[in-house]
């Protein structure tokens, strides 16, 4: 009898942990776009603001899930020396295109939703984002990959993921070439960016 009146005890501190943790990565997530912000204000072009938003985004973008996620089941196949220069290729790649979107000077206005828990230690926020007159429903995934930190997983905008899209490319480049095809890839939108 004693346990089945714990149980709404139970059930209400495991709420307020979701709620808690919940709110920390919605805050996370707000205090990060804030700082990428602040560095656009200050940019003078598209290679000072990449330079600027490198360090945030290295701190609050899990790369190597994204990169991991993005090749698929053929990441295993990858040497460790391979998976590593695969998640610095990516990691550039993201960090240019991300900042290329936006123009210095021109700030985008966001309205954050409340953060949803998708599972333990999963979360999404939905924003809108008003930017040069168009507007963007961007949902940020975060997990806790240490169990404590949050940091962004992926970035659905407008409905597509950013994880998705990247892993129709590298899967077919991975069955065409396998880890030297993907790596390859990688590098040549690099280059093409410059």
């Amino acid at each position: 009898m004693k346990t089945l009146l714990l149980l709404p005890v139970l059930a209400a501190l495991a709420l307020g942990n979701a709620h808690a943790s919940t709110v920390l990565a919605e805050d996370f997530l707000k205090k990060s776009v804030s700082e990428v912000v602040d560095v656009a204000k200050k940019s003078t072009d598209s290679a000072s603001l990449a330079a600027g938003v490198r360090p945030i985004l290295l701190k609050t973008i899990s790369f190597d899930a994204m990169t991991r996620r993005a090749v698929g089941p053929g990441w295993r196949q990858f040497t460790e020396a391979e998976q590593k220069e695969a998640i610095g290729f990516f990691t550039t790649l993201i960090i240019r295109t991300y900042s290329s979107k936006f123009t210095p000077g021109e700030l985008p206005e966001i309205v954050y939703k409340a953060a949803t828990e998708t599972a333990p230690g999963r979360v999404e926020v939905t924003t809108t984002t008003l930017y040069k007159g168009s507007r963007y429903e961007v949902i940020y995934r975060l997990e806790q990959p240490d169990g404590k930190n949050w940091r962004i997983t992926d970035v659905v905008i407008e409905g597509v993921s950013m994880i998705a899209n990247y892993r129709g490319q590298l899967d077919a480049q991975f069955q065409t070439g396998g880890a030297k095809a993907v790596i390859s890839s990688l590098q040549k939108s690099i280059t093409s960016q410059k």
